[in-house]
């Protein structure tokens, strides 16, 4: 637009040249050809005057196009912030975070390990037959008396894998809670067999709601501190001495301080009694009071302790006759490190009581002893615990030693030769070493020897060395 002014202002300066020269001159040759020369210069000016008419509306032309756009990218601005600052709509499908998954509003997480172990057994006194729990784990009761020396057993076994599942979600400032629990020893196998292709079953263990302070389903008796259970690679560990029962439970928790927890609970009643003359547990499922349960738990610096009571309405009846008994316990447990850099820890456990033979040592004793003849059910007191020394040698290393027992004393009245079958007594000691390459792998070895004897004195034993690699995610 530059170069078309300047041209203009060329022709303008010459045109008026010539006229002030066509003034001062007559009408000569050289003033007819100076005429046709500015006739010919208005023409090209007035070509020049339409380009630049043309230019001047393609200019205006031009600045509103670039008007336009300026205002479209404005706007697209506009939008591209906007969508930065509005929150995105909630996905429909399950969202990562840093631990579990996004589903809604709910949290939810996996866990469990990968569990194989490998048993060396030798029963002293008689065979175990396939299929029974105590080739899968030390199961005190199943060890055999009075038989003839077994030859050496070796088991494989993969079925104590566990899976777990946990959801958590924030309603109106209150938590609500779940969690479901199973593996494959809970349950026989049906699909499989140890000739091809050792099928298991996946079997509940555990599957409860929490609200706030109130726990629903079924969970860990009230009875029983788990916090306590000595390490071991056997299933349980120190069978004997242990409360230990998951049944369905009504349970609320009041924390009466930041060290001190208080538990109540109602939960599932069921009287595992045994008919006089034959040591065979029965279940009634005659029972109308739930079994009442507290335990109070206290933590301290150097560890925690907790004392459980336990009161109990125990029934038998078969339509024709029955009766009904009392049954209560206590249970002290504890867990306790011996040192400061906590290399050393103790964990204990005594219980005792009445009517409680079912939560101690996996039935190992009757709650009672039901008299046909006179329709009674007779007492049955037991006395049972353990104790645990673990030693960490380095960060990876670390080993358990565990003692543990269990005594049965039945109601003076009955006859000891209707009883000759019934338990007396077992008791066991462990040892073991544990090595933890990287984290969530354990590698461990356990020696283990056990007794049991029956009220006439026989008794029989084992001696199991296990094996066992886990991996926990």
């Amino acid at each position: 637009m530059l170069t078309i002014k300047r041209r203009h202002h060329l022709l303008s300066g010459i045109a008026l040249f010539a006229l002030a020269a066509t003034s001062a001159q007559a009408d000569t040759p050289k003033e007819q050809e100076l005429e046709a020369r500015i006739a010919a210069l208005e023409r090209m000016f007035g070509t020049v005057q339409t380009e630049l008419a043309s230019a001047q509306a393609e200019n205006q032309k031009l600045r509103a196009d670039a008007a336009l756009a300026q205002a479209k990218t404005a706007e697209l601005a506009n939008s591209v912030a906007a969508i930065h600052v509005t929150p995105a709509a909630a996905p429909v499908g399950p969202t990562a975070t840093a631990d579990g998954f996004k589903v809604g509003a709910t949290t939810v997480k996996l866990g469990g390990f990968f569990k194989t172990t490998v048993d060396f057994t030798r029963w002293n006194d008689g065979d175990v037959a396939t299929g029974n729990l105590g080739r899968d784990f030390y199961l005190p009761q199943s060890t055999p008396i009075g038989g003839q020396r077994e030859s050496l057993d070796n088991d494989f076994n993969a079925k104590q894998t566990r899976l777990w599942l946990t959801t958590e979600t924030a309603i109106s400032g209150h938590t609500l809670k779940g969690y479901v629990e199973g593996d494959f020893q809970t349950s026989p196998g049906t699909q499989g067999n140890e000739r091809t292709t050792n099928g298991y079953n996946f079997a509940l263990r555990r599957a409860y709601i929490q609200y706030d302070r109130f726990t629903f389903g079924e969970d860990w008796t009230t009875f029983q501190n788990v916090a306590t259970l000595p390490e071991s690679t056997d299933y349980i560990g120190p069978t004997e001495g242990i409360v230990f029962a998951r049944q369905a439970l009504v349970r609320y928790s009041y924390p009466l301080s930041k060290t001190t927890t208080l538990h109540v609970a109602v939960e599932n009643p069921e009287t595992a009694s045994a008919n006089l003359g034959s040591p065979a547990l029965i279940e009634n499922d005659d029972d109308s009071v739930p079994d009442f349960i507290v335990r109070l738990n206290h933590s301290f610096a150097a560890g925690e302790i907790s004392v459980a009571g336990i009161a109990r309405r125990l029934s038998v009846d078969n339509g024709a006759i029955g009766d009904t008994s009392s049954g209560y316990g206590v249970s002290v447990t504890g867990k306790v490190n011996l040192d400061a850099a906590k290399r050393y820890e103790w964990k204990f456990m005594a219980t005792y009581g009445t009517g409680i033979g079912r939560y101690v040592g996996l039935n190992f004793a009757p709650d009672a002893v039901f008299v046909p003849a006179t329709g009674q059910l007779k007492n049955v007191d037991i006395l049972g615990g353990y104790s645990a020394l673990k030693v960490n040698w380095t960060p990876k290393l670390r080993s358990t030693l565990t003692g543990s027992i269990q005594t049965v004393d039945y109601d003076s009245g009955l006859a000891l030769a209707s009883l000759a079958n019934f338990n007396k007594q077992a008791w066991s000691v462990s040892a073991n070493l544990f090595y933890s390459p990287v984290k969530g792998v354990d590698l461990g070895a356990e020696y283990r020897h056990g007794v049991r004897e029956v009220v006439s004195g026989a008794d029989g034993s084992l001696d199991r060395l296990e094996l066992l690699a886990k991996y926990s995610f």
